[in-house]
């Protein structure tokens, strides 16, 4: 049995990918996708999930959970059908959802359930996770561990030039989850933006065969990237190498630092991560410190990934 997750996530493109990982990997368990607004909306992105679902056979256990719909700013949220297609999934087109849609609150149920032995997973915004911390926040001290895909430190952004996406999108839901949730991981765009699947090794990856999506699912979000920058070699896999964090400790160097999030009508600012590296500054015993992930060893994820979504042992 492998480590059980609670994956939270907008579920686009990567999020697929990295759903797509559990699946074939024998070392995480997904038990729950909480499906949340982001690369499009929630009602996409929940069709999304129960396509994905029947397309590997998810058990019938594994909960498909409604999570949010519009941020805690109170704005409507902005898509992305340029990165991630109209629907979420490229090219994909995975039609409507008209079946019973799992209650918010079975998430409550599988923290329980599972309790101190489930990690979650958070990919996309938020929001979905910050309600858990104002509504159950004793609860929540359940949770094993929390991994994070969020933030740039120090790096740019790829919403304005110092806000990640996630941030970006919900301030206030990043501040309360921060300010509440303990064993925090941050993996931010330090890491993320240089986790690069290229297309040779897609191309592999759907020669061998056990990973059907991938290849016109990261045709597309290629498309996306080299238009944007011609120097990129390949695909950034943001939400795998977050959800691979969650089982592979020593892929990553981390620094533990106050975070801080900034919430502001100037939208450049807005969502910014700062790490205070203030060698001279003795943090009290109530500052609030995160794991966060600012390098990882590139051939250790190639390895692993490529074992994993090839069944064919990469060293």
């Amino acid at each position: 049995m492998g480590q059980k997750v609670l994956f939270f996530g907008d579920v686009g493109i990567d999020d697929t990918i990295a759903l797509t990982y559990a699946y074939l990997s024998d070392e995480i368990d997904i038990v729950g996708v909480v499906s949340d607004y982001g690369n499009v909306s929630r009602e996409k992105t929940i069709a999304n999930v129960h396509y994905i679902a029947k397309m590997f056979n998810f058990p019938e256990q594994v909960k498909i959970i409604g999570g949010a719909e519009v941020p805690m700013t109170g704005e409507q949220p902005t898509f992305y059908p340029e990165v991630h297609g109209e629907y979420g999934l490229g090219p994909i087109e995975p039609g409507t959802y008209e079946g019973v849609i799992e209650n918010f609150f079975e998430i409550v149920n599988l923290i329980n359930q599972y309790e101190n032995e489930l990690i979650i997973v958070n990919v996309g915004r938020l929001t979905s996770l910050a309600t858990m911390f104002i509504l159950f926040q004793s609860l929540m001290k359940k949770v094993k561990a929390y991994y994070i895909m969020g933030g740039a430190f120090w790096v740019p952004g790829n919403v304005t030039a110092v806000s990640e996406a996630n941030f970006h999108g919900d301030p206030i839901a990043v501040r309360i989850v921060l300010t509440y949730a303990e064993n925090v991981t941050i993996i931010p765009l330090n890491v993320t933006d240089r986790a690069l699947v290229t297309p040779e090794m897609v191309n592999y990856i759907d020669y061998k065969g056990k990973a059907p999506l991938v290849k016109p699912l990261l045709d597309f979000y290629y498309k996306f990237y080299k238009n944007n920058n011609p120097l990129i070699q390949g695909s950034p896999v943001h939400d795998v190498i977050t959800l691979m964090a969650s089982i592979r400790e020593n892929m990553f160097s981390y620094k533990t630092l106050p975070v801080h999030i900034v919430f502001s009508d100037e939208m450049i600012a807005r969502g910014q991560s700062i790490a205070d590296i203030r060698p001279y500054i003795q943090f009290g015993e109530q500052e609030k410190k995160h794991r966060i992930a600012f390098d990882f060893d590139y051939t250790y994820f190639f390895n692993d990934f490529m074992s994993v979504m090839t069944g064919e042992e990469f060293k």
